[in-house]
């Protein structure tokens, strides 16, 4: 497997990562909720919103081999729209991503990090050092908060 780099987000990755984000919910997500709220889910992560994100957020994009292959967002030390391409799942696409917006929030002065999980990756999260604070209720269903102290 070739190197995964992490970039800013441009404007051209809109469809791309829409695309990506789709095909995650409805692989991936599909298995932990019913197919209307997943549609929702798609319909609301569309081209126009990414774009609108990067207005308002940090967005980054893995890249490898020139192809998207995941994507997560940060307003400070918030973590946001953390999606990786289910054909990478569990090759550290993930990790790669967090561990780069840990590092900008930690040399921003952040102590930690924190996140809105969905049931489907609540366990990454967990893996990666990140500990349950609360549990919300969403639009989209249950939503577990969690924190990780920053070094």
């Amino acid at each position: 497997m070739t190197e995964v780099t992490v970039r800013p987000f441009r404007d051209t990755d809109a469809e791309p990562l829409a695309e990506l984000v789709a095909r995650c919910l409805r692989e991936v997500n599909g298995r932990d909720y019913p197919a209307d709220l997943i549609e929702r889910m798609c319909a609301h992560f569309d081209a126009a919103r990414f774009r609108e994100l990067a207005t308002v957020r940090e967005v980054f994009v893995a890249e490898q081999e020139g192809r998207a292959v995941g994507t997560v967002s940060r307003d400070g030390n918030k973590v946001y729209t953390m999606f990786v391409d289910p054909d990478c799942a569990g090759r550290g696409v993930g990790r790669r991503l967090m561990r780069h917006i840990e590092g900008l929030a930690g040399a921003d002065g952040h102590d930690h990090m924190e996140t809105g999980a969905s049931i489907t990756g609540h366990g990454f999260y967990q893996r990666i050092g990140y500990t349950d604070v609360r549990v919300s209720d969403t639009v989209f269903g249950i939503n577990y908060i969690l924190r990780k102290p920053l070094p």
